[in-house]
C-alpha cells in the first residue's frame, strides 16, 4: 500500500482562505481533511454546467449570521432551490422588516429574559416586539392575496414567493429567491411562527395551503435535471425532503452535509451521506462528504475558499 504522509500545517500573515483549506487538504483525514474535501466538492458543484443545486438548512442559520451569504449565493445563481424550516423564513422576514437578532449569553437567566421580552435561541436573543411586527406584516400580505387564489390553495413555495415579492429588503433570502425564481420549499411550514399566523388568518378569512402542489414542482425540478447537487446545513426535515425527492432520479450526484448530530443513535440528522446510497438517495458514484461541526463556522469558511477561485460571487 502506498503511503501519503501528513503534511504539517504552516500559517503565515495574510494567508488566504484558499491557502488555508489547501493546508487542510495536505494535513490528512481528520476534521481539517474533511473540510478540504467538502470545499473541493462545493467548487465542483458551483462550476459544473447544467447542475441544479439545492441548499437544505435546518437550525438557526439566519439568527446564526448566514442570511446575507445565502442571499448573495441566490443572487449569483449558485443556488437553484432551497429547502428549509419555517423558522428560517420567519427570522429572514423579521430582519427584512426591521427586527433584530441580539448577541446574548448561553447561560442567561431565561426568567429575566422573558421579563425583558426577549426570546433566546442559544446565545442569540430575539426581541418579542419584532414578532408583533412580523404578525402584522404576514396578515397584511395574506390579505392582499386574491380571495379566489386563497380558496383554491397555494403551495408553501408559492406563498413564500408571494412574501418574497412583498418584502423588498435586498439582503433578504425570500426576496432574492423571488427575484431569481428560486423556489423555497418548506415542508414543515406549520411548525413555525409563520404557520401559526397562517392558521390564525384562516380562522377569519379563506386560506388554504396545498403541500401536494410543491411535491409536483419539486419532482419536476429533479426529474428534468441532468445533475442535482445538495449543500445540507444541519439535518432534520429539510435534509430528508431534499434526499427523498432525489430517489426519483437515482440519487444526488454531489453533496456535502455539515452537522453537529451523530450517527450512533440512527438519527437522520446524524446519518452520514454514504448511508443515503443504501436508500437510493445518493448515487454510489457520487462525490460526497459529511463534516461534523457548526455550520455557522464551517459554511462561510468553505464558501469563502471556493469563491476566491471563482470570477464572481
Amino acid at each position: 500500500m502506498s503511503r501519503r504522509f501528513v503534511k504539517q500545517m504552516k500559517l503565515k500573515k495574510g494567508i488566504s482562505l484558499h491557502e488555508l483549506v489547501e493546508q487542510y487538504r495536505q494535513s490528512g483525514v481528520l476534521g481539517a481533511g474533511r473540510v478540504a474535501r467538502a470545499t473541493h466538492i462545493v467548487r465542483n458543484i458551483f462550476t459544473t454546467p447544467e447542475n441544479v443545486v439545492f441548499l437544505a438548512m435546518a437550525g438557526p442559520m439566519v439568527p446564526g449570521g448566514l442570511r446575507d451569504i445565502i442571499a448573495q449565493l441566490i443572487k449569483a445563481n449558485r443556488i437553484h432551490a432551497i429547502v428549509t424550516s419555517g423558522a428560517n423564513i420567519v427570522h429572514d422576514v423579521l430582519e427584512a422588516i426591521g427586527g433584530h437578532h441580539v448577541m446574548g449569553d448561553l447561560h442567561a437567566n431565561d426568567r429575566e429574559l422573558a421579563e425583558q421580552q426577549l426570546g433566546r435561541a442559544g446565545d442569540v436573543y430575539v426581541e418579542t416586539e419584532g414578532f408583533t411586527k412580523f404578525e402584522d406584516e404576514i396578515r397584511s400580505i395574506l390579505s392582499r392575496i386574491p380571495e379566489e387564489k386563497r380558496k383554491e390553495g397555494l403551495s408553501p413555495s408559492e406563498l413564500i414567493a408571494t412574501i418574497g415579492e412583498q418584502v423588498t429588503d435586498p439582503e433578504s433570502i425570500v426576496h432574492q429567491a423571488y427575484l431569481n425564481k428560486v423556489p423555497i420549499f418548506c415542508p414543515g411550514i406549520l411548525d413555525s411562527m409563520l404557520g401559526l399566523h397562517i392558521a390564525l388568518f384562516s380562522q377569519l378569512q379563506p386560506m388554504k395551503l396545498n403541500g401536494l402542489k410543491d411535491m409536483e414542482i419539486l419532482y419536476d425540478l429533479v426529474h428534468d435535471a441532468k445533475r442535482v447537487s445538495a449543500i445540507i446545513l444541519g439535518g432534520g426535515l429539510p435534509k430528508h425532503f431534499t434526499l427523498g425527492a432525489n430517489i426519483l432520479r437515482g440519487g444526488l450526484d454531489n453533496a456535502i452535509q455539515i452537522t453537529t448530530a451523530r450517527e450512533e443513535d440512527g438519527s437522520l440528522s446524524g446519518a452520514k451521506l454514504q448511508e443515503g446510497i443504501s436508500w437510493g438517495k445518493v448515487k454510489a458514484e457520487a462525490e460526497f462528504e459529511t463534516v461534523i461541526g457548526d455550520a455557522t463556522i464551517l459554511f462561510p469558511l468553505i464558501i469563502g475558499a471556493v469563491l476566491e477561485d471563482l470570477e464572481s460571487f
